[in-house]
C-alpha cells in the first residue's frame, strides 16, 4: 500500500510509531544536519522481519478527504483493530499524541466500537474493537 503525502517522512514517522514498523534499509532518517533526500521522494516501512507493509510517495499537492461529507471522498482507509475498549482508549491517546486527529467517535457503538481518525496527511483510518 502506498500513501501520497506532501511530507513523506512525517507521514512515515507517524505510521512507524503507530504500528511499530521499521524502515527499509537506506530509508532511515538522516543524521541531524544532513539532507533528507529519500524523505522527499519515496519511503518504505516493513515489519521487523522484513515484510513490506507501507510506502509513502511525495506529491506536490494533496486534496484532503472531506469524508464523510463534502466533495472529496475518502479514497481509501485503513482498518486497525484492538481487542478491548481499554485498548481503544489507549490507542486514541497515542494517535492524538502522534499527530492524528479524531474525525468520528463511535466508542459507545453496541456491535463494534470504533473511532475514525485522519493521519497527518489527512488520510482517514479506523481503530475498532474486534
Amino acid at each position: 500500500m502506498v500513501l501520497d503525502s506532501t511530507d513523506p517522512r512525517g507521514l512515515a514517522e507517524f505510521y512507524r510509531e503507530l504500528l511499530g514498523l521499521v524502515y527499509r534499509p537506506g530509508d532511515e532518517p538522516p543524521r541531524p544536519g544532513q539532507p533528507d533526500v529519500r524523505g522527499q521522494d519515496w519511503l518504505v516501512l516493513r515489519t521487523a522481519d522484513g515484510t513490506p507493509q507501507m510506502a509513502f510517495q511525495y506529491v506536490a499537492r494533496l486534496a484532503h478527504p472531506t469524508w464523510p461529507e463534502g466533495p472529496v471522498p475518502q479514497q481509501l482507509h485503513l482498518d486497525l483493530s484492538v481487542s478491548s475498549i481499554e485498548d481503544l482508549k489507549a490507542q486514541h491517546e497515542r494517535v492524538l499524541a502522534l499527530g492524528g486527529r479524531l474525525l468520528r467517535d463511535n466508542e459507545q457503538g453496541p456491535d463494534e466500537p470504533f473511532r475514525v481518525y485522519a493521519d497527518p496527511s489527512g488520510h482517514p483510518f479506523c481503530v475498532f474493537v474486534a
